[in-house]
């Protein structure tokens, strides 16, 4: 594998990396970092002996061969042109950010560019990531990325067309389902009397539980649903109330979520425009 440089070590940025070290997928001495705040970078190398921590973005990219952008979009108009005097056609740039579109990395910069949306379930090793790939991306790089990805995650390529909905699935998903789950508890804490805790227990080892059920295809979601759902059963009775409130619901969760990301692609738009402007 060669080295990756990772830019940008927050909230997941590091989940990728350490997930990476820890299934020893990568070892430290393959990978280089640098974030904006250098601490952050610091603990990292500190955690992980042998990672290494680059003094700039150009260094980044002077010293690997793969670069994981994990910044946000605002940031990258800068940090492109930190990279620029570095960068050959022999990089290949994986981003994380979905409201940049591909095609306008691909104008910006001479290597192949592709964009692999993760979820905290890769922290994990489970989850799926979503790989999306530009035009000058090639059947080897689409193989190391499938591979880099596959020791954290299920890899799986995704159109343009598709990847908010699947992105609000994989990568939002998570915080949805957790919020449903958090509303179950607390609404038994307050009906029953049953403790905080115990509802947390009962709630957290279900979820885990059910999820090794769909691991190990004894079930799929209809068919686990028909089974716990007996006629005339509690659990019956029970799924009167979410067949009263649930229909729709997700409907405005993805209106929601895809109205915002029209917000911020055209946001970046603006300053892409403006930051040309200004050359």
């Amino acid at each position: 594998m060669n080295r990756i440089g990772v830019i940008g070590t927050g909230s997941m940025g590091s989940i990728l990396l350490e997930a990476w070290l820890t299934a020893k997928a990568l070892s430290p001495t393959q990978l280089i970092v640098h974030n904006r705040t250098p601490a952050k970078a610091v603990r990292l190398a500190e955690k992980y002996p042998g990672l290494s921590v680059a003094q700039s973005n150009t260094e980044v990219a002077q010293t690997s061969s793969i670069l994981l952008l994990c910044v946000k979009p605002s940031e990258y108009n800068v940090l492109l042109e930190q990279l620029a005097p570095a960068l050959t056609t022999n990089h290949l740039m994986i981003t994380i950010t979905s409201p940049i579109k591909l095609k306008q990395l691909e104008a910006q910069v001479p290597c192949p560019v592709a964009r692999v949306v993760p979820s905290i379930t890769n922290a994990a090793k489970s989850g799926v990531s979503l790989c999306e790939f530009g035009s000058r991306i090639t059947q080897q790089h689409r193989q190391n990325i499938f591979s880099l990805f596959s020791t954290i995650s299920q890899p799986i390529e995704v159109s343009e067309t598709y990847l908010r909905v699947s992105s609000d699935i994989t990568s939002c998903g998570p915080a949805f389902l957790s919020y449903i789950l958090q509303q179950m508890i607390e609404d038994a804490e307050k009906e029953t009397g049953l403790s905080h805790e115990a509802a947390t227990y009962l709630v957290t080892h279900m979820l885990i539980g059910m999820g090794e059920l769909l691991k190990q295809e004894l079930f799929t979601l209809p068919t686990l649903q028909q089974r716990v759902c007996v006629p005339g059963g509690i659990t019956g009775e029970g799924l009167v109330a979410l067949q009263k409130g649930v229909p729709g619901l997700f409907a405005e969760v993805f209106h929601r979520t895809h109205a915002k990301f029209a917000e911020d692609q055209e946001l970046v738009q603006q300053q892409w425009k403006n930051h040309v402007k200004q050359l």
